[in-house]
This record gives C-alpha cells, structure tokens and sequence, in this order.
C-alpha cells in the first residue's frame, strides 16, 4: 500500500454501501498510471485497476480473504467485535486480470454516527497506490454521510501501518496500553508476538478529520 494517491476517471452512478441503511451517491472508479507512478486521467494511459463496492455474493470471498490475512473472520477494536464478511466496503481489481482472480485490495469499514471507523485495509499489489484509492472510497462515502473523522486502530508492532497512514496526514491520538490482553480474550488468534519479533500489547489509536 504506497505512494501517491492515483486520480480517479468517474462514470455515472452511485457508490452502494451494503449492510446499512444509509444513502451514497453511487460511482464507478477507473484509475490509470504512467510507467513513473505518476497519476494521469488520460483515456490512452493503461487502466490498472478498479475499485467497486461489496454486494452481498462478494461475502464467501471475503471470508476466506480475512481468514487468510487476519486469522479469522472476527475483527477486534477497541472492546469490540465484527464479522468482518459482514461489514460494508470496497474492493480492488485489476483490470487485466482472470475473471476467477481475487481481488488485488479490499476495505471494509462501520460507521456509527459521526464516526466512520476502517476496520481492514489489504493490497496485494504493492506500488500502484491500491490501499490509498481504497481509503479515498471510504472518505468520500463518510463525508456524504455525515461523518466528521475516520479513524482505526493497529498494534504496536505495525511500523509498516503507521508511516502509511501518517504519510497521509491521519494523526496519532491515543495509545491503548495492554489493550491485546482483553482482545485475546475475544480472538484467541492474536499471537503474543508480531512483526519484527515485537511483543504484541497495544492498540494504537489514529484518525483523519473530515
């Protein structure tokens, strides 16, 4: 997930945000580069990618995507638990790739009155600016429902995460200490250690005004 955010070529249509009751205008995002990495809106640049909202048929993949990524299909915030299969989001396609391809991204979120909060971000396509088109979907549908802030939790051991989503302006705002000891509680699937050999134990809060 990297680098500059690619500029999108919208269609007609409205962005659907499945699993609440909640209006959006609906679009379709096509997002282009040169061989630099620089975004262009050229109709005669290559199209990398797309990026779509969830339907309900997407979920049997999801779940697989979640438990291959995440060890499960739970995702545990801050004291609270989703079924990550069930929740709203986007995923990412490349526009050349087998019909039976799995998505190369996907991010899915909740949003609860003025919050709008990620829940998981993944790109399988490093460089081509796939997790930040997939945060820039979620903004736009926040906005248009009213939200006033996006935010997320990650783990301690999350250096990767944290230059990401600060390199994008999303600021740190708290730090939960031990919060891993009750989240192992809800999802036995946290290990004790992550990356780089570091001791999993905190959450680390961080958010974006809208």
């Amino acid at each position: 997930m990297t680098h500059k955010l690619l500029r999108i070529i919208t269609d007609s249509g409205k962005v659907k945000q499945v699993g609440y009751n909640r209006r959006a205008h609906e679009r379709n995002f096509t997002f282009s580069t040169t061989c630099q990495g620089q975004s262009t809106m050229s109709e005669t640049e290559e199209r990398l990618f797309s990026i779509r909202p969830l339907e309900s048929e997407d979920r049997n993949w999801v779940a697989h995507f979640l438990d291959k990524n995440w060890g499960s299909t739970k995702i545990v915030s801050r004291g609270q638990s989703y079924y990550g299969h069930l929740l709203p989001g986007f995923a990412a396609e490349m526009n050349d790739a087998p019909e039976d391809a799995q998505p190369a991204g996907l991010i899915t979120y909740n949003i609860e009155g003025k919050d709008c909060e990620i829940l998981t971000l993944d790109s399988n396509q490093a460089g081509l600016g796939i997790g930040s088109a997939l945060l820039d979907m979620v903004k736009v549908v926040a906005k248009e429902d009213g939200c006033k802030r996006l935010w997320l939790v990650t783990t301690n051991d999350n250096m990767e995460a944290l230059r990401f989503y600060q390199r994008r302006d999303w600021e740190l705002v708290a730090i939960h200490r031990n919060a891993l000891i009750a989240a192992r509680k809800m999802k036995p699937q946290i290990p004790l250690v992550g990356k780089n050999e570091i001791p999993l134990r905190d959450e680390i809060e961080l958010e974006l005004k809208l």
